[in-house]
């Protein structure tokens, strides 16, 4: 009879994007559960990855009651079920489902942590969320960083004392080297948006909010639109995401595209030229990955994560977080530099293909399981 392991997250969104594969991958090895709020993805999860889901409600947000009444559902879950093991991402999901499944003694208990929010509050609240990790991580039999940047701050914020180990190169997922890659289309791409010849276009992916360093992009895009005046390639921005903070309004300008999240986000990425992280905080970045297996450089702030995946001037730039100047520097040396985005974006797929393949991490996090069991 096969081992039972629930993978959790908080929202389904999670689940559907950030284990995109996994779960049926883990799914040939055990007899996987994947639990999440309700929401859409639920049937979508079921059908691409073969396993079954419950719709159990997690607040993402503190919310007392409802942690209360959600703690009680998942120890009755694990209670029922009687997994071998349970293995949370994302904060809320990972206290509630580690208390829970301690109270229901569950043998392996495992939460990755794919970044820490704590360090950059202040006050009260921070202390609140650091005690919150803590207590995950009391709870946790196992606890997995994403990458090294990860691992070195629950180190240096003693969050915990247990062996903090970073499977395969770090990430949690991997990327799926046959889904992100150069179909070919890249000037029927270009042609849709109406790029005249010559342009560059800088793509961002991801949350559209203050922390991503959208105001500091926006600025540095801003000057280099007024280059076209002295003969430079005109510059293009795409903004891909969700908005977080912002309205539409707030973000337009002349040569700035706003489509909103999209579900496939290789249009973008095969019609771009430079790939734009300026985040202040992450904890190992999918879409820097992704960037690159299609082939892209990147313009990353030097940050945790970020800073694992791009080695400044060989398949990117690293800048300093909230450094609006450095930002702009560094997108106008790209823009002036075709040859140099060239060779850089193809020791970008090459880092890659190399470390950060699906199975490469799939394989790694099946040999973890293994060596717990």
């Amino acid at each position: 009879m096969r081992k039972k392991l629930i993978r959790i997250a908080a929202v389904p969104m999670s689940l559907d994007l950030l284990l995109r594969g996994q779960l049926k991958y883990l799914n040939g090895h055990f007899d996987v559960l994947a639990v999440a709020s309700p929401g859409v993805e639920h049937a979508r999860i079921r059908r691409r990855e073969g396993v079954e889901t419950v719709e159990l409600e997690i607040e993402r947000t503190i919310s007392l009651w409802k942690d209360v009444k959600s703690l009680w559902r998942l120890f009755a879950l694990f209670r029922r079920e009687r997994p071998w093991g349970v293995h949370s991402v994302t904060p809320k999901a990972g206290l509630l489902s580690m208390a829970a499944a301690a109270l229901a003694r569950v043998p392996v208990r495992v939460h990755t942590f794919t970044g820490l929010i704590f360090p950059y509050r202040k006050g009260a609240f921070k202390f609140l969320l650091r005690q919150m990790d803590r207590l995950t991580c009391l709870f946790a039999t196992h606890v997995i960083p994403e990458g090294e940047g990860v691992r070195q701050l629950l180190i240096a914020e003693k969050v915990t004392g247990k062996p903090l180990e970073v499977l395969a190169y770090g990430n949690i997922n991997g990327v799926d080297l046959e889904h992100f890659r150069q179909s070919g289309r890249r000037e029927g791409e270009r042609g849709r948006l109406g790029l005249p010849e010559g342009a560059v276009l800088f793509v961002f992916i991801g949350r559209i909010t203050e922390d991503k360093g959208i105001r500091e992009l926006l600025a540095a895009f801003s000057a280099l639109r007024g280059d076209r005046e002295r003969g430079k390639a005109p510059v293009f921005l795409a903004l891909v995401g969700g908005l977080e903070g912002y309205v539409a309004d707030d973000l337009e300008m002349p040569g700035v595209f706003l489509p909103g999240f999209q579900e496939d986000i290789r249009p973008w990425l095969e019609a771009a030229d430079v790939f734009v992280l300026p985040s202040y905080r992450e904890g190992f970045p999918n879409s820097l990955l992704q960037a690159g297996a299609m082939g892209l450089p990147s313009i990353a702030a030097d940050v945790c994560g970020c800073n694992e995946i791009i080695e400044n001037g060989v398949n990117g730039l690293l800048v300093p977080a909230r450094d609006g100047e450095a930002l702009r520097r560094a997108m106008a040396s790209l823009r002036d530099d075709p040859e140099r985005r060239r060779q850089m974006g193809a020791k970008a797929a090459e880092n890659v293909r190399g470390k950060y393949s699906c199975r490469m991490v799939w394989d790694a996090l099946l040999n973890f399981y293994g060596r717990i069991s």
